[in-house]
């Protein structure tokens, strides 16, 4: 992925932190996150996804959802839907909440100011319709918000230059965009979900998974103990992590501030 062209400058640390669908859906949980990420120091970039409650939307309209080996298939009707949930509902929400925190959010999709620019998946086994992988990331216009003290809420949306909004894992942007910070800034990526990592044992909240390296994480996959939704998740981590992010961990929002509680940091 090309990055824009960045001044040099001391590095100091950024947070960016991907909440998961489960903390959205959830009022309470949303809350509990919201207050944690607003306490984070320093500079930090939130993004979001919505698939649950674009599901949901769509059902409601009467547009048919697709999912392939959990990725969703989007046509022009499924990219309606999910443009008014991602860049609409669900990412005004959020802004409007953080900015009840004394947190000076700014929502953006891929779009807004060419932030995060894509290219439409090319066709092999599945047409995915109108899904985007990231291609650059506007560093200077992130970084111009971050010295403003504003910070930046992404949706999944991202744009190809041609007028075509593209739908684009969340998790991908959050790392795509801590892989072209880290030019600026020692970048740290969180995934945050209602889980409290990656457990051992998906019906055992205790069985977390403390530290994943590179070794004991081929060992992991070779014993099945990680599969299904988890994998392109940790795919990401060490995507970021050759890429030189610093560290990305992976639970619930407690980890955000405490390094004594229960969550799996992902390391080479």
């Amino acid at each position: 992925m090309k990055q824009n062209s960045v001044s040099e400058k001391v590095k100091v640390p950024l947070t960016i932190v991907k909440i998961g669908g489960g903390i959205i859906e959830d009022d309470r949980a949303l809350k509990v996150f919201l207050t944690n990420f607003v306490a984070i120091k320093g500079a930090k970039i939130l993004v979001h996804g919505g698939g649950k409650s674009a599901t949901k939307l769509a059902i409601k309209l009467g547009i048919k959802t697709t999912m392939v080996a959990g990725r969703r298939v989007t046509d022009a009707e499924a990219l309606k839907v999910i443009t008014m949930m991602y860049a609409g509902l669900t990412n005004k929400t959020i802004v409007a909440a953080l900015q009840k925190l004394d947190c000076n959010a700014v929502g953006l999709s891929g779009a807004d100011g060419n932030m995060i620019q894509a290219k439409k998946r090319v066709i092999k086994d599945i047409d995915y319709g109108f899904v985007g992988d990231v291609s650059s990331v506007n560093t200077n216009l992130i970084n111009t918000f971050l010295n403003a003290e504003c910070t930046p809420v992404f949706c999944a949306l991202t744009h190809d230059k041609n007028g075509q909004l593209l739908n684009t894992n969340a998790d991908t942007i959050a790392s795509e965009i801590a892989i072209a910070m880290g030019a600026l800034y020692n970048t740290t990526l969180y995934y945050c979900f209602e889980k409290k990592g990656v457990l051992l044992d998906i019906t055992d909240d205790s069985s977390v998974i403390k530290h994943i390296q590179s070794k004991n994480y081929k060992e992991l996959l070779d014993t099945n103990a990680i599969a299904d939704g988890m994998l392109p998740k940790l795919e990401n981590c060490f995507y970021a992590l050759n890429k030189n992010v610093q560290k990305v961990c992976i639970g619930d929002a407690s980890m955000l501030l405490s390094k004594s509680v229960l969550f799996t940091t992902i390391t080479l």
